[in-house]
């Protein structure tokens, strides 16, 4: 495949909505993306995603985030009825994005997303864990989870030893946030809430390791 799927390393305005951690990043759209995946440029062995348009390297992952990751899958699907899925670290589509979450609740079984990545609709509930990430997870990746819709966003912060938790998106505004934002010490629990309806209460000590 031509590499015009991949204009130029993004303009220094661009880099504005990333943290400092990020190295070199590519501007490109999730159709460009899809198709540097399927002509085998990129793998799903390379540390990298699509946020905002812009293709950026992902942090790399110590014991401690691990760890968190799956014990936030394990305390959910304990939990949550069979009519959700819980997943950790796949792809998402959103408009110019297609992150790769560290946990997601989505809806239906795995059947149903075999020739696509669940969207917008079809998630109830995104977490991140966060030690390095903590100020991309706070920042863009906030943004982007409010712009797109999605009605419940954790953060599993690592570093400060507490969950943060997001709720009632913008949705696509000029600054996209959520309105809703809560801090959940270990002790607590915290409710994956849809609507009116309780999926799951989860204490915090099953989050943090």
């Amino acid at each position: 495949m031509s590499t015009s799927v991949v204009s130029s390393p993004a303009a220094r305005g661009d880099t504005a909505i990333l943290p400092a951690e990020a190295d070199t990043v590519w501007r490109m759209s999730v159709q460009q993306y899809h198709e540097m995946i399927r002509a085998g440029i990129l793998s799903d062995d390379d540390p990298v995603e699509l946020l905002d348009g812009l293709l950026v390297k992902k942090m790399p992952r110590n014991p401690s985030h691990s760890t968190a990751t799956r014990m936030a899958r394990a305390a959910l699907e304990r939990r949550l009825s069979p009519i959700w899925l819980v997943d950790t670290q796949e792809p998402i589509s959103l408009a110019a994005s297609e992150p790769e979450p560290d946990v997601i609740v989505v809806r239906g079984g795995r059947e149903r997303y075999v020739t696509r990545h669940p969207g917008p609709v079809d998630i109830a509930l995104v977490i991140e864990v966060a030690e390095a990430t903590l100020k991309r997870d706070r920042d863009v990746k906030q943004r982007l989870y409010a712009e797109a819709g999605i009605p419940a966003y954790w953060i599993l912060n690592l570093v400060e030893g507490f969950v943060e938790q997001y709720l009632v998106p913008s949705g696509a505004v000029e600054v996209p946030g959520y309105r809703e934002r809560s801090k959940f010490q270990p002790g607590d629990s915290i409710s994956l809430v849809l609507g009116e309806e309780v999926l799951a209460t989860v204490p915090v000590s099953e989050l943090l390791p």
